[in-house]
Formats: structure tokens, C-alpha cells, sequence
């Protein structure tokens, strides 16, 4: 393991690692394989609930984060004109302080590349407080944004369309739904240009070719069959997001997550979009189930066409054989 890699992932089997507090050792849940030792905590000494307790017992250095380009280990110069006796400072003290402020930030980003990264994580940082995305995919973003920093040269790339990118791969990683389009229009690009969506998307792949990142879509929730190198794919998420979006009865909503299990099958969902599959398995529980439900109203929430909803059903309905039983009414 070198300092400039930042891995969550045993290096033999792939699988996910987890921290053992009492000997500071990262282990792999899967084979046990010691991936780091001796490693350090930047937590308290003590938890505890009381904040005045808490801030006691905080550690002097603080703690560290992926999203801040100097992982939060920085000195700020007060704006003060006295120093730590409370006297105050004569004026050729003042102006040479004045001069060290001034640069003192400068010099935090002396290189292009640390100018690039700060400018890079910024806009990550931004784009996911717009989005209200939690704060381990703000760190997941950051430090995979770190790792292709570290092993390829992001230089003259879009800052905000490579920072989109990152956002999105780390949502698919948490399993967290979002689409390229949302997040490409919270970075303030209009959603009528294609080629910014087009030039994430790009970034988006490369991403996942140079970091050898693949889908799997017999995810489970399982900690110890998980894979943490390959993508959370759940058709589940999508179905639950657009029948919220239309707000489609529960019902529609339940069948459609019984057939999208029923018939899931790694050649159906490859190269499909997630909304159009989504969508498909939406409208044809609606229709199972006698539901008015237009292709046009759930193509509109999905961001697809109507012709999309119908190739996706064609699909389902040519791999797959549906035996329905039908239960006569009651006369009561």
C-alpha cells in the first residue's frame, strides 16, 4: 500500500475491509487478510453526548477529510494586530504579517496540479450540497477523485463536467439514484447542452475503465459477497424513485419489484438504461393489474421516450413467460 492510494478494498479477494478497534488493523471481511496495521484515529479520546465534554476530549489535530484538498490539516493566520500576549504589534511587524497572509493561502496551492484537485473537490462539494447528498458519498467522491489523480493526468479536463463524473460514480457506488442529467444540471449547466452531458458521461467511463470498475447486478446487501471494486446495480432503487416521482399506487409499485425479481437476468439489464427497465416493469404491473397508467405520463418522470418503454416491455415479455391465475369473484 502506498501513501498516495487510498484503498477500501482487500488487495487478494476484493472484498470489502473493516476497521478492528482494538488492535487499529484493517481486515478483510472475507478472507482476513491484514490489509493495513497500525493505523491511526483522529477521533475523540472519549465519546460522549455532552458537546462541552466532547470538545474536551477532541483530539488537538482534529479530523481529516478526502473533500478538503489538504485533508483539513491547515494553519490560518489570525487577522488580529496583536499577538499572543494581547500587545499590540508594532507597524513593521503588522506589514510583514500582512505580506505572509497574503501568500500563506497562495503557497497551500503553489502547483497546478493541488490548484486543479482544490478546484476540483470544491465543485464536488458544491454540486453535492445542491443535490443534499450525504456526506460518505461526498468522501467517496473525493477519494476516488484522488486515486485517478494519482494514477492518470487529469490535466486540461472540464473541472465541472469531471467533477459530475465523480459525483456520479460515487452514487452509483453507494446506491444512492441519481441520473448524469440531474447531476450535470446542479452543476449549473444548462440541461439543453448535450455536449457538457456527453463530455461526463465520457469522463464517467473512463473513470471506469482506468479504475477497473465493473457492474454487478446480483448485488446484494450480504457484507460478505458484496465487492466493493464494482458497482451496487438494483433495478429496485429506480422503481421505487419513479413510482414516487408519479406517485403510482403501492400496489404497482409491489408488483412491479416481484417481477423485476422474478425475471432479473445479467443479458436483459446490459447496455439498458436503468429508468427505461424501471419503467417497463412499472407499466406492465399497471397494466397486470388493471391501473390507467399512460406511457407518455411515466416516459415524462423517467426522462425517456414512449418507444424506449416499449422495446424494455418487449424484452421482458420475449425472455421471459408470464402465467397469470386468475381468481373468480366471490358472490358474497
Amino acid at each position: 500500500m502506498t501513501s498516495v492510494e487510498y484503498y477500501n478494498q482487500c488487495p487478494e479477494c476484493k472484498s470489502l475491509t473493516v476497521l478492528d478497534f482494538s488492535k487499529g488493523e484493517y481486515i478483510c471481511v472475507k478472507c482476513g487478510y491484514v490489509v493495513e496495521e497500525k493505523s491511526y484515529d483522529f477521533g475523540p479520546e472519549i465519546h460522549s453526548t455532552n458537546f462541552e465534554e466532547r470538545c474536551k476530549n477532541a483530539r488537538a489535530s482534529g479530523s481529516t477529510s478526502f473533500s478538503m484538498h489538504d485533508f483539513g490539516l491547515r494553519t490560518e493566520i489570525s487577522s488580529s494586530s496583536k499577538d499572543y500576549s494581547g500587545r499590540p504589534i508594532n507597524f513593521q511587524s503588522a506589514e510583514i504579517m500582512n505580506k505572509i497572509k497574503k501568500w500563506h493561502p497562495r503557497l497551500r496551492t503553489s502547483s497546478s496540479k493541488q490548484r486543479r484537485l482544490s478546484n476540483v473537490l470544491s465543485k464536488i462539494k458544491e454540486i453535492s450540497s445542491l443535490l443534499c447528498l450525504p456526506q460518505s458519498l461526498v468522501e467517496t467522491a473525493c477519494r476516488d477523485y484522488r486515486n485517478f489523480e494519482n494514477k492518470y493526468e487529469a490535466k486540461g479536463k472540464s473541472i465541472t463536467c469531471i467533477a459530475a463524473a465523480t459525483i456520479y460514480l460515487a452514487c452509483k457506488k453507494c446506491g444512492v439514484v441519481r441520473s448524469i442529467y440531474e447531476i450535470v444540471k446542479a452543476a449549473g449547466i444548462s440541461e439543453n447542452d448535450r455536449s457538457s452531458v456527453k463530455l461526463a458521461s465520457k469522463y464517467f467511463r473512463l473513470m471506469m475503465m482506468e479504475m477497473n470498475v465493473s457492474f454487478d447486478p446480483n448485488y446484494t446487501n450480504d457484507a460478505t459477497k458484496s465487492i466493493s471494486n464494482s458497482i451496487t446495480f438494483t433495478i429496485d432503487n429506480y422503481i421505487s424513485k419513479l413510482s414516487n416521482m408519479a406517485k403510482i399506487d403501492t400496489k404497482v409499485e409491489r408488483l412491479a419489484l416481484d417481477i423485476s425479481h422474478k425475471t432479473s437476468n445479467n443479458l436483459l439489464a446490459d447496455g439498458k438504461s436503468p429508468n427505461g427497465l424501471a419503467a417497463a416493469y412499472i407499466y406492465l404491473a399497471a397494466v397486470l393489474l388493471g391501473v390507467n397508467l399512460l406511457q407518455i405520463d411515466i416516459s415524462n418522470f423517467a426522462g425517456i421516450t414512449e418507444v424506449t418503454i416499449r422495446n424494455r416491455c418487449k424484452d421482458i415479455l420475449n425472455n421471459f413467460k408470464m402465467m397469470i391465475n386468475v381468481r373468480p369473484l366471490s358472490n358474497h
